[in-house]
């Protein structure tokens, strides 16, 4: 039988679910202030308007190549790696000029303890995201003694609503897990208060306390400012968390970048167990300091990934992390 527990952010890894590499931009994002998470050159050297498969084949064969030198890491260290299914022809058709994505595994779903938690999204290409990943739940969940659940679907939105509406939305990169503990940040761009109070109604009555951390408006996700690398030792843009770090994490030792690294996801790398951290070349100088602490460190080079808003932990999502 499939076992399904996510008892940390850095307990060891044992089966996680790796994302595809499929997107389609919409034209609209090129002036839309959502994008504003992006690197400035972000939308230069991604194609817009279509797949980046038809539009720029050499640079989607470089993105496909990272997320396989990334799974080989993971299987190295002995971990078991799932992937979603390609979209479909009717999928993407469905999609509309909304655009579509198949890229980040880690916001569609979450896994907290024994609850794996189908998200609502706020972007609109990326509101079908979970579908792909449908069939790991009907191998790996649906055996397994846990909780399936699924946000609900989001209210419509007036076309000239810049919020995209009420929500409920949260996702998966806001979700970091410690123990009985889950923070939840928000932003403007991903989860808002009404998917945290529904997350929170989920989770009480089992005897998790769920936190609200407030974000830098230029964050998409709370794993874009914050990230734990094993008990007593987190990676933190600080100028990213206008209420500082939650109290229960003020006294960890921390590595601070500031916030246009952030943005380029220095924050965003991998634990594999308390002992071995992925991050990217690019954040050698987060590596260093994190090996200083007696973490061995892995290194990808996942540039193109990141281009796009996301890195090692958006591209991951656990289903087995436990001691």
């Amino acid at each position: 039988m499939s076992e399904v527990y996510v008892e940390s952010e850095f307990a060891p890894l044992r089966t996680v679910v790796l994302a595809r590499s499929e997107v389609a931009v919409p034209s609209s994002a090129v002036s839309s202030d959502d994008m504003r998470f992006l690197p400035a050159d972000s939308l230069l050297r991604n194609p817009v308007g279509g797949d980046m498969r038809d539009l720029d084949p050499a640079r989607q064969a470089r993105w496909e190549r990272e997320r396989e030198a990334f799974r080989a890491v993971l299987e190295r260290h002995g971990v078991r790696v799932h992937r979603p299914r390609a979209l479909t022809a009717a999928e993407k058709a469905a999609a509309g000029t909304d655009g579509y994505a198949n890229f980040f595994a880690r916001d569609p779903f979450f896994t907290v303890g024994r609850h794996v938690v189908e998200a609502s999204m706020r972007f609109l290409h990326r509101r079908r995201e979970v579908l792909p990943l449908r069939p790991v739940m009907l191998d790996h969940v649906y055996p397994a003694d846990c909780t399936y659940v699924a946000v609900p679907v989001p209210e419509v939105a007036a076309p000239d609503d810049p919020a995209l509406g009420p929500g409920p939305f949260l996702e998966g990169g806001d979700v970091l897990v410690l123990g009985d503990r889950v923070f939840v940040g928000t932003s403007g761009l991903a989860s808002n208060p009404l998917g945290i109070r529904w997350l929170d109604k989920l989770l009480a009555p089992h005897g998790y306390t769920v936190e609200t951390v407030r974000l830098h408006e230029r964050m998409l996700h709370l794993d874009c400012a914050l990230g734990l690398v094993r008990e007593g030792l987190l990676v933190v843009c600080e100028e990213a968390l206008p209420d500082g770090l939650p109290e229960s994490l003020k006294d960890w030792d921390r590595i601070t970048v500031d916030l246009e690294r952030a943005t380029l996801l220095a924050t965003n790398g991998l634990p594999l167990g308390p002992d071995v951290y992925v991050t990217d070349p690019a954040f050698a100088f987060v590596g260093e300091r994190v090996e200083g602490f007696g973490v061995r460190v892995e290194y990808v080079d996942f540039s193109v990934t990141r281009s796009l808003g996301g890195s090692f932990r958006c591209s991951t999502q656990p289903l087995l992390r436990r001691f």
